[in-house]
């Protein structure tokens, strides 16, 4: 949000540096992200002055262009070259001199001396759109004749120049979303050492008309709880004053008529949207506020077409909608320059209702961002006015009816109980009472009962923010100072002990794993495209989306991973590895929902960049099953089984399961998954139920264990298996056979050739014996793989090879 520093001086008088108001308007919570110098003409006319035109001939080298000589005050005189037809001897111009920027747009050029056809030119004669004080360019600009030679021009034209406070206002300080609003903001601060008035706008010489040509219906008063409206005659529509236009122009808006001028003016002022129609294209000589039954087409002022829906509250006439209530006005009922009647709208909308729609609409405006905001509403009157007498003064109006207030049920200030002792206990400093009740008076709470310790106030209604008494310590805190609280030499401190498991801890952990063994991380929207779903019945719609691409909440980390890994192949990056730490969420019955934090890995590409030191291999099934299972480890859970899943999502598919929970999900994408975001290669997923995992994680501490003296024994055996077995078969039958001194099984090789049978593979396996307390026999070894031989030929069907 944008400050005008000269027109927030309209509201308070000080002589605060631009650089201590900044940083007492930061220290009050509205943080100044940012100070600009603002000129009401780029450039500030900076080397140009005026001029006389001592001679004026025909230039000898072409037709349309003159030799002069110009007096700007200085010893010499300067020899211009000009093109403009009106140039003569005697007249007092505008002259930019050497070294001058003139601006046209965001383009610029630099005076220079030069040679133009053979004669030297050292500047410029000026037109008015060549320095920015108007659109023609007929001729040069020739002044009054009382101008006085080498005056600097912007002296001449008394430019002013304004600094602009760039505020990052929050959310909830909607009352501060005005000039008035800031103003009252700092001088509740400065309040508190010396005494400064807020200076609100003079409304007392308005005076209403005796007569009302339209009549002013509301239809549904809960998304409309108030409506003003007043009806100003005999207009003139022309181009605003210049104190109008430089407000305007500091601030980033653009100055369109004096009437539409002057309700921005007023929104910018008190933070109160305003809207003038056209009265003369207002059908039926009526207005209602409703919403439209049916959908239908509304053309608003961008020229858009937009489709209404019966949630959107309207302004209408006896015909036809003419307004988005409290967003966007309609393109064929504003203010144009024959409008000579006006009926000025001031109204207080429901929050909610307007940022739904705005939102529905994609619409977001000055409007729009305060009323969902909700504004005060027990100022329209006040702003109906200020804008009227402002319309009366810059456009000749003539107030010529009745205001009509429609506020069936007034909106009541809130009343928040509160102690002194909240307060310092809050605080955590002893303020006096006196300063805790100044304070309060600067702020506008009025305090209704005062008994002991105990307070009774009442919040002025344009602070919708402060509901309880730890909003009311809030407010006292940042007007006394956060930096003024003093903070104890010590502090007293209870040690509780953590929890085991502590989930960022854990999250950090697997993270900083993934990303040294080359993982990306990405975080993706939650909000996704339900389209991407097979079966929606199971997702979380959003109430009001954002749009029809984030219409439901995310029910599988999948999709956001594959947009992040096509995106990437499009643009050459082909070797892949994501993940992501995220929730994914799903519908259930009596509309309840269910959260399930996640963990999501994707590969894609090969394993390794190309080099000439190693040859690249693709990324398979297996990689991703060895990062998971490297996961498993880090997170200290075991005894967990591989079983078969199936999932239409992927081509194939394992998980790893304890008992009845589900741990992990992997497997190779299906091709139709990729190919809804226009990608070819494969990729590898696995999504971790992470809420599970951390219910499951033990917490125990790692403990040190010695390495044993006695050696390791290896055997290998070779097996002629079914296509079916998996490896984890073998493994589990070879842990039933031996529990204690096999330490490790590891699948070496895997052979799937013409040369075996059909339906047959072949697997070497290595088994890893040892014993921590004495040296092993080959005896025993074999009495054990002769057992595991056994084992594995009765319940697979192995062979040996």
């Amino acid at each position: 949000m944008k400050i005008s520093y000269n027109w927030l001086q309209n509201y308070i008088q000080t002589d605060l540096t631009i650089d201590e108001i900044s940083t007492i308007l930061t220290d009050i919570g509205l943080e100044v992200e940012g100070i600009s110098e603002v000129e009401s003409v780029k450039g500030g006319l900076k080397g140009l002055v005026v001029g006389e035109v001592m001679t004026c001939e025909q230039h000898e080298n072409a037709d349309k262009l003159k030799k002069t000589t110009v007096n700007i005050g200085a010893e010499d005189l300067l020899e211009i070259v000009c093109g403009a037809p009106n140039v003569a001897a005697g007249q007092k111009v505008i002259v930019a001199t050497v070294g001058a920027v003139l601006y046209d747009g965001d383009d610029s050029f630099k005076i220079k001396k030069s040679k133009i056809r053979g004669e030297v030119s050292e500047g410029m004669i000026c037109a008015e759109d060549e320095i920015g004080l108007g659109a023609s360019h007929d001729g040069i600009m020739v002044l009054d004749n009382s101008a006085i030679i080498g005056t600097v021009a912007s002296e001449f034209f008394n430019l002013t120049s304004d600094t602009v406070f760039e505020i990052g206002l929050t959310p909830n300080r909607i009352d501060a979303a005005s000039h008035y609003g800031v103003a009252r903001d700092l001088t509740a601060y400065l309040n508190l050492s010396s005494k400064h008035e807020l200076i609100l706008p003079d409304v007392s010489k308005f005076k209403e008309g005796s007569s009302n040509s339209i009549t002013v219906e509301v239809e549904d008063s809960v998304l409309a709880p108030r409506y003003c409206g007043l009806e100003i005659k005999n207009v003139k529509v022309e181009a605003s004053p210049d104190w109008l236009q430089n407000n305007l122009n500091a601030i980033g808006l653009k100055p369109i008529n004096n009437v539409v001028d002057i309700t921005n003016f007023v929104l910018h002022e008190l933070a109160q949207p305003l809207h003038a129609f056209d009265l003369d294209k207002i059908s039926g000589d009526k207005v209602v506020v409703k919403c439209v039954k049916e959908a239908i087409k509304f053309t608003t002022l961008d020229g858009v077409e937009r489709q209404l829906l019966n949630q959107d509250l309207m302004i209408c006439d006896g015909e036809k909608p003419m307004c988005i209530a409290g967003v966007f006005g309609g393109a064929s009922s504003g203010v144009s320059e024959g409008t000579t009647s006006v009926f000025l709208e001031s109204a207080y909308f429901n929050p909610v209702s307007v940022r739904k729609t705005a939102k529905r609409h994609g619409l977001n405006t000055d409007a729009s961002f305060r009323f969902e905001r909700g504004i005060d509403p027990n100022i329209t009157v006040f702003a109906l006015k200020r804008a009227a007498l402002l319309i009366q003064e810059i456009a000749g109006g003539e107030i010529s009816s009745k205001i009509t207030d429609l506020y069936p049920q007034p909106i009541e200030d809130v009343t928040v109980e509160l102690t002194y002792k909240k307060v310092n206990s809050v605080i955590g400093n002893v303020l006096p009472k006196s300063v805790v009740n100044e304070i309060l008076g600067n702020l506008d709470i009025k305090t209704l009962k005062a008994e002991g310790d105990y307070l009774t106030l009442q919040v002025p209604s344009y602070r919708v923010d402060v509901q309880r008494d730890v909003d009311v310590v809030e407010e006292i805190l940042r007007i006394y100072g956060y930096n003024n609280v003093v903070l104890p030499s010590f502090m007293k401190s209870n040690l509780t002990p953590n929890p085991t498991i502590i989930p960022h801890k854990v999250e950090n952990t697997v993270a900083d794993f993934l990303s040294s063994v080359g993982f990306a991380e990405i975080f993706n929207n939650s909000l996704t495209n339900p389209s991407y779903y097979a079966d929606d019945a199971e997702l979380v719609s959003m109430v009001n989306p954002l749009s029809k691409e984030t219409e439901v909440m995310r029910g599988s980390m999948l999709y956001g991973g594959l947009e992040a890994i096509v995106y990437n192949q499009k643009r050459m990056r082909k070797n892949l590895k994501f993940y992501e730490f995220g929730s994914t969420y799903k519908a259930l019955r009596n509309s309840k929902f269910e959260e399930t934090k996640r963990l999501a890995l994707w590969l894609s590409g090969n394993v390794e960049e190309e080099s000439w030191e190693e040859k690249s291999e693709s990324t398979s099934y297996y990689d991703l099953k060895q990062r998971i299972e490297a996961i498993m480890q880090r997170v200290g859970i075991e005894k967990y089984k591989l079983e078969t899943n199936e999932d239409s999502k992927f081509e194939y598919s394992k998980s790893f399961a304890k008992g009845k929970f589900n741990l992990v999900t992997f497997g190779k994408v299906a091709t139709s998954e990729i190919s809804k975001f226009g990608g070819k290669n494969e990729v590898f997923f696995a999504t971790f139920n992470w809420t599970t995992i951390l219910k499951l994680m033990s917490g125990k501490d790692v403990q040190y264990k010695p390495v044993t003296k006695f050696p390791a024994v290896r055997r290998d055996l070779a097996l002629l298996i079914d296509e079916s077995v998996g490896f984890d078969e073998i493994k589990n039958i070879a842990k039933k056979v031996e529990q204690r001194l096999l330490k490790e099984v590891n699948l070496f090789d895997v052979y799937e050739g013409k040369k075996l049978t059909s339906g047959k593979k072949s697997y070497a396996v290595s088994f890893t014996f040892q014993d921590e307390q004495k040296t092993l026999t080959d005896n025993y070894i074999d009495k054990i793989m002769d057992k595991m031989i056994s084992s594995l030929k009765t319940q697979l069907g192995a062979e040996l090879r």
